[in-house]
């Protein structure tokens, strides 16, 4: 069987293909929104490189020998940003593959525990990001502003991704 076959039939597979792309474009989506209200309200102290970029900065001096470009970081720091935001966006749109409604607070939740599992506890304890208790209170807030927006706009944009494709059968 061709999956073509098997995408244009009503099955699992074509609820889950669906769900993934959906969710996808959704987070691709609240990526941008994320990225662009971090570009106006601080989320780090101005001298403190953030988990992207040490990241991406570590990996460029193993291949290259030599760190990211004071002037490329905008760029390193994007390329990390969309493909993790894409990820969650895919997850976030198969575990709701078959619901194409628009739920606000399900886009909150998103956004919120997206927040907790990396600034208040991965990134802290990789060594990437200071303890919250040594965060700004503004910075964290922002940071959770952002993370909200991202969950939200992640959800607005699967669920009409969604409906429209859904409309196509």
């Amino acid at each position: 069987m061709k999956v073509q076959d098997l995408l244009q039939k009503d099955s699992y597979s074509k609820a889950a293909g669906r769900g993934l792309l959906a969710g996808v474009i959704g987070g691709l989506a609240g990526t941008a929104v994320k990225s662009l209200v971090e570009h106006f309200l601080p989320v780090r102290k101005v001298e403190q490189r953030s988990a992207q970029i040490q990241i991406v900065d570590d990996l460029s001096t193993k291949i290259t020998g030599s760190p990211v470009s004071v002037q490329n970081e905008e760029l390193a720091e994007q390329l990390v940003n969309f493909p993790i935001g894409a990820t969650v966006g895919a997850a976030y749109g198969f575990g709701k593959k078959d619901n194409k409604e628009l739920n606000i607070k399900d886009g909150i939740i998103l956004g919120g525990s997206t927040w907790v599992s990396t600034h208040e506890t991965s990134l802290p304890l990789m060594g990437l990001e200071p303890k919250p208790t040594d965060v700004p209170l503004k910075m964290q807030f922002n940071e959770l502003f952002a993370h909200v927006l991202f969950g939200i706009t992640t959800e607005v944009v699967r669920s009409t991704v969604l409906q429209r494709l859904n409309e196509r059968d």
